[in-house]
C-alpha cells in the first residue's frame, strides 16, 4: 500500500517545518544581529553556520519527514533514525552553536550543576550507554513506542545524554569538562564498546523481538503517535507487512547492522580527526623544541 494513504500532515508534520524554520531564523538572528549583547561574542563562521543547519535539516528529516513514518513500519529505518539522532546531530550541534552562547547556556544558575556532573566522561559514557541499552529491551521498548508522552519524554532525555556523551570530546569552553589527545581515541573507542552488546542482541536474535513490528494491535497503536487518529479510524490496516515484503527478523537484523555501521562510520570520522589534531600538535611541539634548541644553541655561541 502507498504511505500517501495517511494523508500530507503524517508524512511531512507541517508544524515540525515551521518550527524547523522559525529555528534557523532564531539562530542566525541572535548570532547575528543580536550577538553584541552577549559578553565575548566574535563573528558567526561558515563552519559553524553549516554545522548547525545541517543539524537542524537532519533533526527534521528524522523526526518530521516521510522517514519518521516509514521508522513506524521498518525496524531497520528507524534503527537508522536513532543514530543519526544520537551520533550525527549532537556533534553537529555542539560545533554550530558558537562558544559564547555555549558559554550564557552552560553558566546558567539552574543548567550548570546538572551539566557540570553528567559531561564528567566517564559518567557520560555509562549514562548514554545504559540509557540505550534500556530503551532496546523489548519490554520497555514496546511500551515507549506505544505511549506518546512515554516516547517523547524518553527520546528527550536520550537525546540529552548524547549531548553530554558528546559534550567533553567536542566542547572548546575552559573550565569544562573535556578529554585531550590520545584519551579522546580511548574515549570514543570506549562508547564504541558499551553500546555493542545492546546491537549484538538485535543483529543475532533468532525471532523478533519487538511487538511494535510484529503485531498489528501494538502497531497500529505504535502509528496514532504520528498519524492523527481521524485518518487511521478511516483506514483498515492489520499491519506493517501491508506496506514491506521484508521479514521482520530480516527487518530486525538489518537495523542492528545499521545501527553499528553507522556508528563505526561516524566513530571512525571522528577518530581520524581526533589522530591527525594529535599528531599535528606532537609535530608542532617538536618542531618548537627544536627551534628553541637552536635558538639556544646560537645564544651560547654568541656568548663565548
Amino acid at each position: 500500500m502507498p504511505l500517501s494513504i495517511f494523508g500530507f500532515q503524517a508524512l511531512w508534520s507541517p508544524f515540525f517545518i515551521l518550527s524547523t524554520i522559525v529555528l534557523i531564523a532564531m539562530y542566525f538572528f541572535i548570532t547575528i544581529k543580536k550577538r553584541h549583547l552577549f559578553e565575548g561574542s566574535q563573528a558567526l563562521s561558515k563552519k559553524e553556520a553549516s554545522a548547525f543547519v545541517i543539524a537542524i535539516v537532519l533533526l527534521y528529516t528524522v523526526k518530521g519527514s516521510p522517514v519518521d513514518l516509514i521508522g513506524h513500519i521498518l525496524f531497520s529505518v528507524h534503527m537508522a533514525q536513532m543514530a543519526i539522532l544520537l551520533m550525527l546531530i549532537p556533534p553537529l550541534l555542539i560545533t554550530g552553536i558558537p562558544i559564547w552562547i555555549w558559554r550564557k547556556v552552560v553558566d546558567n544558575r539552574f543548567i550548570k550543576p546538572m551539566f557540570r556532573f553528567f559531561t564528567k566522561p566517564l559518567l557520560a559514557l555509562i549514562v548514554f550507554s545504559g540509557l540505550f541499552s534500556f530503551y532496546h529491551i523489548p519490554v520497555i521498548f514496546d511500551v515507549v513506542k506505544q505511549n506518546e508522552i512515554y516516547h517523547s519524554l524518553f527520546t528527550l532525555i536520550l537525546f540529552i545524554s548524547s549531548i553530554f556523551l558528546w559534550w567533553p570530546i567536542m566542547n572548546k569552553l575552559e573550565g569544562e569538562h573535556q578529554v585531550h589527545g590520545l584519551s579522546k581515541i580511548g574515549y570514543i573507542i570506549g562508547s564504541a564498546i558499551l553500546i555493542t552488546p545492546a546491537c549484538a542482541l538485535i543483529i543475532f536474535a533468532d525471532q523478533p523481538m519487538y511487538a511494535t513490528y510484529t503485531s498489528g494491535e501494538a502497531w497500529l497503536k505504535a502509528m496514532e503517535l504520528c498519524v492523527p487518529a481521524s485518518v487511521l479510524s478511516g483506514l483498515t490496516l492489520s499491519g506493517p507487512e501491508l506496506f514491506t515484503s521484508m521479514p521482520a527478523i530480516e527487518d530486525q537484523q538489518l537495523g542492528g547492522v545499521i545501527m553499528k555501521m553507522i556508528q563505526e562510520v561516524i566513530y571512525g570520522v571522528i577518530l581520524a580527526m581526533v589522530f591527525f589534531q594529535w599528531y599535528r600538535s606532537e609535530q608542532d611541539n617538536a618542531e618548537e623544541i627544536t627551534n628553541q634548541a637552536l635558538l639556544d644553541r646560537q645564544a651560547f655561541a654568541a656568548n663565548k
